[in-house]
């Protein structure tokens, strides 16, 4: 494992430099980042907050090496993602980041175990049974093992999911609105165990969210506008990073984002 050591002498598990992302061309151009650098430090729990259409979530997909930039370049530790061929990205993602998205993305024919073990099934490595065992009783599944999906309620069902992201060891795990499809009873214990398994792992989670509930189990929370980064807010609260959110216009997303 390897991570970059910014300035401030913290470790830095992923980052953008001077990140720019067009789609579209000439009339239809849309920048969806505008020049981006940020890091998100190893061993802590960050929020990307901003208005609907500000970026948030194609700077977390590019961050991810799940899209490309247009200019700028995005680093996983010291790896830079833009000099990988899609072999090489592809084995990055599967061995050193995880993933967490709003739909659940699990397996129904396979048991809560098998769905856990997924990635490093297909990648033919074996677990490390001691940091399964301890994931295992982290998100609280011991007695739903051997259920499948459909035996599960949502909030299981997204812990299964947190499961599978954290169980190869991955540097960085990208949660995307992981909670935007559970109810809030659910949401709290999915964002609690995200906390709860940075705190006891000492891996590192960076989740796009629309919620200032949500932003608040954050250590960090950042915020984007119009495609650029415009604040950082340490230890936020859920009513601090709502006031920051009435300053932008257009008015806050309530409704997830691209």
């Amino acid at each position: 494992m390897t991570a970059t050591v910014a300035a401030t002498g913290t470790a830095t598990a992923a980052r953008v430099v001077d990140a720019v992302k067009l789609y579209g061309t000439g009339d239809t151009e849309v920048r969806a980042l505008d020049g981006v650098s940020v890091d998100f430090p190893a061993g802590r729990f960050t929020a990307i907050m901003g208005p609907s259409g500000s970026g948030k979530s194609t700077l977390m997909h590019c961050a991810a090496g799940l899209d490309t930039l247009t200019a700028g370049a995005a680093y996983i530790g010291d790896t830079e993602l833009g000099t990988l061929d899609d072999r090489r990205l592809t084995l990055l993602r599967r061995r050193r980041i995880g993933f967490v998205f709003q739909a659940f993305n699990l397996l129904p024919t396979l048991t809560v175990a098998e769905n856990i073990t997924l990635p490093m099934d297909l990648a033919g490595e074996r677990p490390d049974r001691a940091r399964l065992d301890a994931l295992i009783d982290t998100v609280g599944l011991r007695d739903r093992l051997h259920h499948r999906p459909s035996e599960l309620s949502g909030g299981q069902q997204q812990r299964v999911a947190v499961a599978r992201a954290f169980a190869g060891g991955p540097e960085v795990v990208f949660a995307d609105e992981p909670t935007g499809n559970l109810d809030s009873r659910s949401g709290q214990e999915v964002l609690r165990l995200l906390g709860r398994t940075v705190r006891q792992t000492g891996r590192t989670v960076v989740m796009v969210t629309h919620d200032p509930v949500a932003a608040a189990h954050a250590d960090e929370v950042v915020f984007l506008a119009d495609g650029r980064l415009v604040d950082r807010m340490p230890d936020p609260t859920a009513e601090r990073v709502l006031d920051r959110l009435k300053a932008f216009d257009p008015a806050p997303d309530t409704r997830g984002t691209r």
